[in-house]
């Protein structure tokens, strides 16, 4: 994982890496089975159970805030007991996995086709690495038809779409992009325009001043816009590590939200 996504790369606000390391026992089994999620949920660690999975990767730190108590009461809690108690390590990348070329950000690049890609806001350590990423097209296309790759590349029916006046119907095509996994609110407010703005949840206001001041923004709920990269983490952990050790996505992990 730190080949893959060093955590130096991780936002100074982010709490990453191995965040709950079990005690160690005398005759430990190797690491056969790992599970990857974006939540760590009780379903999830009953899942992990399941599959004799002793590492957890998860991509949200479920420490994430200063822990004053650990209660089975509290569901959160429980799970982080849970893991201890079963030896179940957890390690999460976050915002070091968004950060890196071919990550996250990256990938939900790759919904809209070639272009010239780089870091919305450049990482001090790495030019190359940084907060967001957009990509200047080299094919432009229609609001109409960057939507619907939206929906074909993360597997969704629906998306929340505020299109700038400029943009509706036939009118001018979207020629540059910006992303940010989860939400990216905060990573977009330091940018100039971009003719689209796409992230899983925004503020109401900053949608509004967008649409207003000619960019169109495409929100699909926070943890849509990252889900769909834990199978290609698995293809790359299971090409870099071999047999000794099977990578599994979570099939219980999934969004808070749905729209009925």
């Amino acid at each position: 994982m730190q080949r893959l996504a060093p955590l130096q790369l991780a936002e100074s606000w982010d709490n990453v890496g191995l965040l709950l390391e079990p005690v160690p026992v005398a005759e430990s089994a190797p690491l056969a089975h790992t599970l990857l999620t974006i939540e760590l949920t009780n379903e999830v660690v009953s899942e992990a159970e399941q599959l004799g999975a002793k590492l957890i990767i998860a991509y949200h730190p479920p420490i994430f805030h200063g822990l004053k108590r650990l209660r089975s009461s509290e569901p959160a809690e429980r799970a982080l007991l849970r893991c201890a108690a079963r030896g179940i390590a957890i390690f999460s990348p976050h915002t070091a996995l968004d950060a890196v070329p071919g990550g996250v950000n990256d990938w939900l690049l790759d919904a809209f086709g070639a272009g010239e890609r780089g870091p919305c806001v450049p990482h001090p350590a790495d030019a190359r690495c940084g907060q967001g990423r957009f990509v200047r097209l080299a094919s432009p296309m229609p609001l109409s038809e960057a939507v619907a790759r939206i929906k074909r590349h993360l597997g969704l029916s629906q998306l929340r779409v505020a299109a700038a006046p400029s943009h509706a119907g036939d009118g001018s095509p979207i020629r540059s992009v910006a992303v940010c996994a989860g939400a990216g609110g905060s990573v977009f407010e330091k940018l100039p325009p971009f003719d689209l703005f796409l992230t899983g949840e925004m503020r109401h206001h900053d949608v509004r001043a967008r649409a207003e001041g000619g960019s169109s923004v495409v929100l699909c709920e926070h943890t849509h816009t990252e889900r769909g990269f834990l199978p290609i983490l698995a293809e790359r952990l299971s090409a870099a590590i071999g047999a000794k050790t099977s990578f599994h996505v979570s099939r219980c992990d999934r969004d808070p939200l749905s729209l009925v």
